[in-house]
């Protein structure tokens, strides 16, 4: 096991009270009471809801044969917003679509249809004709619908490799979540396991015979037998777990790595934690971006892209980033201008784009179009609080 730096980290998880009324806006709060829906608003209660609604589509889509989107366009999840956008990166937002309130992780498919996680429910969207095709309904009761960094609902999304099953990690405010499968044959929720607390993240294994819920709150990441649908806990608390919903060194997002399916869990751009989910054994790696870590991804090569949201403590930590990480450990830090929340990579590898949409205050409504060779950063328009990215 590394050697880690400053080990006086697991110090400071419990905020002084001078500073928590600050900094706690952040995800190492507790969940709050949801705010009462809005007069008309649906709430998610597991019964039948009824039809979708049409939604507004933005350009108007073509009367002619629907066209996919060029290879390299982008499509980002509005948080502050209920809809999804394309973008183009050479130039910007170049229309969205309503997929339902705070949409959040989406994941996309072979067939071009995209798989949005929202407070509302999973929406199904056809991005070549650019329009909702579906909104489906949780099981799980998650409350009024609300919005913002607590709200219930869909978080972490995925698709099996053979894309019969999406995986939806559920938030329910002031309890554990659950991992919802959704048939997308038929565009229904068929099962429903139990998982920790806010599924920030849900991931597939290459071979799809196994999901992961990497649960936020609880300290987790729930693996989930995707046959039997057995389910069982690991503990991924490199800190320890002191000061439980008040920590802010908690697990966030996941990558899996190609070459041996472990879990790849960045913290604080200190430590990476490497899970076996077969084993549940966790190995320590050293980093050294040292800033509060969000989102990540990886590449086919095995190479990690970690996003740096920016400061705990900013008398300590760093600003933003962007680690890119080689299979051998070699770290590459790009400094970013704010908060970002999540990010994905070009098809050749030699492009990544960081959504600055964040779970906390601080977000804009842009990219970060970072050259991988150069260091060069572009900041780029794109939606509103842009959160999930994929790169067609």
């Amino acid at each position: 096991m590394t050697k880690i730096r400053r080990p006086s980290r697991t110090a400071r998880v419990l905020l002084p009270a001078a500073v928590a009324g600050v900094l706690l806006s952040g995800c190492a709060q507790a969940d709050p009471a949801p705010a009462a829906a809005p007069a008309g608003t649906a709430t998610t209660t597991g019964a039948p809801s009824p039809p979708a609604p049409a939604v507004t589509v933005t350009p108007p889509p073509s009367t002619g044969p629907a066209a996919a989107p060029k290879a390299g366009t982008l499509l980002v999840s509005d948080f502050g917003s209920d809809t999804v956008t394309f973008v183009d990166p050479a130039r910007g937002a170049t229309g969205s679509v309503e997929v339902g309130t705070a949409p959040y992780g989406l994941a996309l498919g072979k067939d071009g249809r995209a798989w949005v996680a929202t407070a509302e429910g999973v929406a199904v969207v056809d991005t070549a004709a650019r329009q909702r095709l579906a909104l489906i309904p949780y099981r799980t009761d998650t409350g009024p619908v609300t919005t913002g960094e607590y709200r219930g609902g869909g978080m972490g999304i995925a698709l099996s490799p053979d894309g019969k099953r999406v995986y939806v990690g559920v938030n329910v405010p002031g309890g554990n979540g659950t991992l919802e499968v959704v048939d997308t044959a038929s565009a229904k929720v068929v099962d429903v396991v139990d998982v920790g607390r806010r599924p920030f993240d849900v991931d597939v294994s290459r071979d799809g015979s196994a999901v992961y819920a990497t649960n936020h709150d609880s300290f987790d990441v729930t693996v989930v037998d995707a046959d039997s649908l057995a389910a069982r806990r690991v503990e991924v608390a490199p800190y320890g777990t002191e000061g439980g919903l008040g920590s802010w060194l908690k697990p966030h997002y996941t990558a899996v790595r190609p070459s041996d399916g472990r879990l790849l869990m960045p913290f604080e751009g200190e430590r990476l934690a490497v899970v076996d989910p077969a084993t549940g054994r966790v190995e320590i790696e050293e980093m050294t971006a040292n800033t509060h870590q969000h989102g990540v991804t990886v590449t086919a090569d095995g190479t990690l892209f970690a996003v740096g949201t920016g400061p705990i403590d900013p008398s300590v930590d760093r600003g933003p980033s962007l680690t890119v990480r080689s299979p051998e450990g070699i770290e590459r830090v790009y400094p970013l201008d704010g908060p970002h929340e999540d990010v994905a990579v070009s098809k050749d590898g030699r492009t990544a784009y960081v959504t600055g949409g964040f779970t906390r205050d601080g977000h804009w409504d842009g990219i970060s179009v970072v050259d991988l060779a150069s260091g060069g950063v572009k900041r780029l328009p794109a939606g509103s609080r842009p959160l999930g990215v994929v790169v067609f």
